[in-house]
């Protein structure tokens, strides 16, 4: 392999190492003015698309240790990364898709788990990741709060009727 395609196909490793997850779509038939819109929006999730050449995409991934996507990538294909959450940058592509009918989504990897186009669909619909970490968190926090309220109920009824007996004493002697 020349040095230059070395040199691209270790830049496409590092990007995937970086990323938690990626997604590959064909962008056959965008504009440049239409790809560059769509990843001013990437960028907006943190994610950015780069177009690959199969080839040495097919390398990268492979030394990666993620997967041998032989037979995997035909096509204009860019890929999306970033660092942050695969449900926002799937979003964008799907809200994209649907504006321009381009780009087509083909496959993805969230770790080494390997995405069909209907799974990334789904994960688009999902809610961002700060809001589900908060519903989680919620969920969590609710049984605390009922336990705390159940262990301080018995008390502060005690304390109500102490309170209720003492000025009841003090009644008679006023």
């Amino acid at each position: 392999m020349r040095a230059e395609k070395k040199f691209i196909s270790a830049e496409y490793a590092q990007r995937l190492a970086a990323s938690p997850f990626f997604i590959v779509v064909d962008y056959r038939g965008l504009s440049v003015v239409q790809f560059t819109e769509l990843r001013k929006r990437l960028q907006k999730t943190g994610a950015e698309a780069h177009v690959v050449k199969n080839t040495l995409f097919r390398i990268a991934a492979k030394e990666s240790g993620i997967a041998d996507l032989s037979g995997a990538l035909a096509g204009q294909l860019a890929v999306v990364t970033g660092n942050k959450d695969i449900a926002a940058a799937a979003k964008v592509v799907k809200t994209f898709q649907s504006e321009f009918e381009k780009p087509r989504l083909q496959f993805g990897f969230l770790g080494n788990q390997r995405l069909s186009a209907d799974e990334i669909r789904v994960i688009a619909d999902l809610p961002p990741l700060a809001e589900l970490q908060g519903k989680i968190l919620g969920l969590l926090q609710a049984p605390a709060q009922k336990l705390v309220a159940l262990i301080n109920t018995p008390g502060s009824q005690l304390a109500r009727v102490i309170k209720a007996k003492s000025e009841q004493t003090a009644e008679p002697a006023a």
